[in-house]
């Protein structure tokens, strides 16, 4: 895989990444709505600086989806934790592919960003994995 798309698989995981987080927003309980949005903020902001990066690289940044297909139902907020621990999950696996294919600054921008992802995960599902964003790699997918 190139940098380049590898770069525009990351900032794709990115914007499903803030798409699903206005679906966690939405149903999220008041208890998380603070964590709901700093993770919405996070993705935003790494969404933004990706598209920054493609164009450096001479791309054309990849446009977001008019909408996005949800892994499961979310009727409620605890469906809503599920979703984001699953969009984290989904995050980290494409920067790992990132950290892979990168070098210099954005191989550490990347590895940066999964492990942002990876603390996340943790945090909604209260547990984590043995090696971040490669469990679904070795078909040993977190729940």
């Amino acid at each position: 895989m190139s940098t380049l798309d590898a770069v525009q698989a990351a900032l794709a995981a990115e914007h499903a990444a803030v798409y699903g987080y206005g679906v966690v927003g939405a149903r999220i309980g008041k208890d998380r709505e603070g964590e709901a949005t700093a993770g919405y903020d996070a993705h935003r902001a790494r969404r933004d600086a990706l598209a920054r990066t493609v164009r450096d690289l001479d791309g054309k940044p990849v446009a977001s989806e008019a909408a996005y297909a949800l892994p499961f139902p979310v009727p409620d907020a605890a469906a809503a934790v599920r979703l984001a621990a699953v969009l984290e999950d989904r995050v980290a696996g494409v920067y790992s592919d990132l950290v892979r294919a990168a070098e210099g600054p954005l191989r550490q921008e990347a590895a940066g960003a999964l492990r942002e992802a990876a603390v996340r995960a943790v945090r909604w599902r209260g547990s984590g994995v043995a090696f971040p964003g490669l469990a679904e790699r070795t078909g040993s997918r977190a729940r």
